[in-house]
């Protein structure tokens, strides 16, 4: 569902200082409006005078609010909306976007019987074709639809009074990311110092409480109010240091062994399986990096793959790797959630290589552990531990920066396009550029654990 004036049940403020750019957009959505609407609503009209007991993206308006239903279906007592959804799970804003709906629907003269959100079913697995009734589950909302009309009613005309007016002086919160991120995030968030309240992380401390009280600069933030960890990267801002607790990285160091071998894994999530054994919420792994040593100071070396386009890659990918990490090897990967759930994946839809999979999820070990838990932080983390952040403050000569592929979003995306592409030169630009990005992956690892082994000396 669309709704071009932006007069959601949902909109979040936040928007404090962009009157140039609020008062452009206001502009284009009405020039986009009157280039749409008019044509897609009398396009349904047309429809439902020829008796289409099925309509998608069924177009209307009322009192100046146009959306689009994703399939509108004509039952015994009336019209069903059906609004459809990327998730397996019911969401309260989805509630929110059918209750608009209906009321649009209901102000336009249309008889409405029943409102539904079709979800992905997760309990599904592909077995051959699709089974579309399978794959999909329609969830009936239609009480709690009826329950947001009064809301949806008093709320329309307060947002196109709040279009219409100028910039309302909100604070920085929540919604500007919640539950979906703010167009004009950054804009409205553009003039934030570097080290800002905002900056803080972890659940301690409402940091926007703070922000709408005054308080902007992380060094204005009272200590006291912080727990320990929020604390703790207060107190490392102000005094520009970073911390090394040896005794809790040598812990660490002791639960590794070799050969050790560093594993990052690269993968894409579709919402409708394309490939048997898989479910709409797998993530399947596409490409690997293996750097390993295969004794302690020894020699590093690499391996790698990376699925050739158009192919059911999964088991020559995990046959490749069950060769190449032996039975008793220690594995290593920065926040391994993400590599043991693609493995235990992967032993669902391969039972008999199961065995050989345990063993490897069994010695799996995570790197972010000892950034995790304050064992190493420097004030330019930010609070934050996640590898991007870790790596520009232990090894500088290492980034992401200067690839054409900086996150895995990115790999993802570029994995997809590798796969429609019918030119071999892009094909094969897309994929240096994948392994380059893997490599460096796991290459930051082996950095890592190198500088954490110097640390605890």
């Amino acid at each position: 569902m669309r709704c071009h004036l932006r007069c959601r049940p949902d909109l979040r403020p936040g928007l404090k200082s962009a009157g140039g750019r609020r008062s452009s957009f206001r502009a284009a959505s009405k020039f986009l409006i009157a280039l749409t609407t008019p044509h897609k609503i009398e396009a349904t009209k047309s429809a439902i005078r020829k008796g289409r007991k099925t309509i998608y993206e069924a177009s209307f308006e009322h009192e100046g609010v146009f959306v689009k239903v994703d399939i509108l279906n004509k039952g015994k007592k009336g019209w069903n909306i059906y609004e459809v959804k990327n998730s397996t799970k019911l969401d309260d804003v989805y509630i929110k976007d059918t209750a608009l709906q209906y009321y649009v629907l209901k102000g336009a003269g249309i008889k409405l019987d029943r409102a539904y959100v079709v979800l992905l079913n997760k309990a599904y697995i592909k077995k051959g074709a699709l089974e579309i009734k399978k794959l999909f589950i329609s969830e009936d909302v239609t009480d709690r639809v009826l329950g947001q009309q009064k809301f949806v009613g008093e709320q329309i005309p307060k947002l196109k009074a709040m279009l219409a007016a100028k910039m309302p002086d909100i604070p920085l919160g929540k919604y500007c990311e919640k539950p979906y991120l703010c167009d004009f995030k950054g804009h409205c968030w553009k003039d934030l110092p570097e080290y800002s309240v905002i900056s803080l992380r972890g659940k301690g401390i409402d940091k926007y409480k703070l922000y709408e009280s005054g308080i902007v600069h992380l060094a204005d933030v009272p200590a006291e109010s912080l727990n320990k960890d929020q604390r703790l990267q207060l107190e490392a801002f102000l005094k520009k240091k970073k911390i090394i607790d040896k005794k809790a990285i040598r812990e660490f160091i002791s639960t590794l062994w070799y050969p050790l071998y560093f594993l990052d894994f690269e993968t894409f999530e579709s919402p409708i399986p394309i490939y048997d054994k898989a479910r709409p919420t797998h993530k399947i792994p596409f490409q690997y990096s293996l750097h390993y040593i295969k004794r302690k100071g020894g020699k590093v070396y690499h391996s790698e793959y990376l699925a050739r386009p158009g192919t059911d890659h999964r088991k020559e990918l995990l046959k490749k790797l069950l060769a190449e990490i032996p039975e008793k090897a220690c594995v290593l990967a920065y926040k391994k959630s993400v590599e043991k759930s693609a493995l235990n994946l992967l032993a669902e839809q391969f039972p008999r290589f199961r065995s050989a999979i345990e063993k490897i999820t069994d010695n799996l070990r995570d790197l972010m552990v000892p950034f995790q838990n304050r064992a190493f932080y420097h004030y330019k983390m930010k609070g934050a531990y996640s590898i991007k952040a870790v790596l520009p403050v232990i090894d500088p000569t290492l980034s992401y920066s200067e690839l054409e592929i900086a996150n895995g979003n990115m790999a993802m995306v570029e994995y997809a396009r590798m796969n429609s592409s019918k030119d071999p030169a892009e094909i094969e630009e897309i994929r240096r550029s994948l392994i380059k990005y893997c490599t460096l992956d796991t290459l930051a690892m082996v950095r890592l654990l190198d500088k954490l082994q110097t640390m605890s000396k």
